[in-house]
């Protein structure tokens, strides 16, 4: 038992840091580590595992005093390290797709070299798509025109999607897990990339958005966000739950799918090329997600439940996004052409994404690619 008063440094520790007096500089010793030189009378216990409330035997709750914690008997034992933080590396051998490096970047604070290299690969990518858009689309002359043009591709996409079919009614469970896998680094940071843009719209279009943003993160509920719905969906497939843990099994178009995000969210020139690419986005999930709802349903899988969950809320979502495109237009007007720029964009590269996806998974069980 601890018998020093709470706040108290036991006799003999610098007050100015966490190493007893008489044993050199601080530092000088791994953390978790008695100094040498340094009388033992009690069990040093190492910093991380009294800051760290998942260590095992961590109270996890009150102050922790800045010097080391004598307190009973020596133990022995390695101390308990703490997790690595998630981290996006490079390939060692070098070899990287310009996309997959642009997510690992993505996932990264940016110093000025870094930004710079960001913005090299999206002068080269998305640039040149979004002006080829732009150029061979017509403009649109106001949101009532802009809302018609998102019901006639919605209506377009549900109409016929083979790769979609194939899936609901077709594929096995090794080729569902494999499209699973092949959008897991999507479940898994679903909507992380959307707050950027939120500073950047009025204040009456901010709530309808962070409507939508605190649903995808369950209301603060654990069990109710959609990162951990995908969680429990990818554990009952036997695949990894940890985003790091995909890098090397996503493809390119996916990589485009999920970088995209990041670029209308920040760097756009324009949110309202985000404000389409969300609207379009919450519209398309009810109808799109009925595939792998059907899916989970045929081959008997429990945790489909991220699935069906879009198909509830995304009806309330795609209100929302609707009213923040109004919200913006009342604050600062609108131009509705690059609202349709931003929805077209999103349905190519999500489209091209998920019939990648299926086709890959059916050659790798040894099927036809749709």
């Amino acid at each position: 038992m601890n018998t020093e008063a709470p706040g108290t440094l036991p006799p003999g520790t610098d007050p100015s840091g966490t190493i007893p007096s008489g044993t050199g500089a601080p530092g000088a010793e791994p953390p978790g580590t008695v100094p040498s030189g340094t009388r033992t009378t009690g069990t040093v216990r190492p910093r991380s595992a009294v800051s760290d409330p998942t260590a095992p035997g961590s109270a996890g709750s009150g102050p922790v005093a800045g010097g080391p914690t004598v307190s009973g008997p020596t133990a022995s034992g390695p101390a308990t390290a703490r997790r690595a933080l998630p981290s996006w590396p490079a390939p060692a051998s070098g070899d990287e797709s310009v996309h997959r490096e642009l997510f690992r970047l993505n996932r990264t604070p940016l110093d000025s070299r870094l930004l710079a290299r960001v913005e090299e690969i999206e002068r080269d990518w998305i640039l040149p798509l979004v002006r080829s858009m732009e150029a061979a689309g017509a403009p649109v002359a106001d949101r009532a025109g802009w809302q018609r043009l998102l019901a006639g591709l919605l209506a377009r996409e549900r109409a016929g999607n083979p790769a979609g079919e194939y899936l609901a009614e077709q594929a096995s469970r090794r080729e569902f897990t494999l499209v699973v896998r092949e959008f897991a680094l999507d479940g898994l940071t679903e909507a992380q990339n959307f707050f950027p843009a939120v500073p950047r719209l009025p204040i009456k279009a901010q709530m309808a958005v962070m409507r939508v943003l605190i649903d995808e993160f369950g209301c603060g509920n654990l069990q109710q966000a959609h990162s951990q719905l995908y969680r429990l969906l990818l554990a009952e497939l036997g695949l990894p739950q940890e985003p790091e843990h995909f890098l090397d099994t996503t493809g390119d178009e996916t990589f485009q799918f999920l970088n995209v995000f990041y670029w209308l969210t920040q760097r756009a020139p324009h949110v309202e090329y985000f404000l389409g690419a969300l609207a379009y986005l919450e519209a398309s999930i009810p109808d799109a997600f009925t595939h792998q709802a059907r899916a989970c349903e045929r081959l008997g899988i429990r945790h489909g439940r991220y699935y069906t969950e879009h198909l509830h809320i995304d009806t309330f979502h795609m209100r929302e996004m609707q009213l923040a495109i109004k919200e913006y237009e009342a604050a600062y007007g609108l131009d509705p052409t690059r609202l349709w720029t931003g929805a077209r964009l999103l349905s190519r590269l999500i489209g091209g994404a998920f019939d990648a996806a299926v086709a890959r998974a059916r050659e790798s069980a040894g099927g036809v690619a749709a």
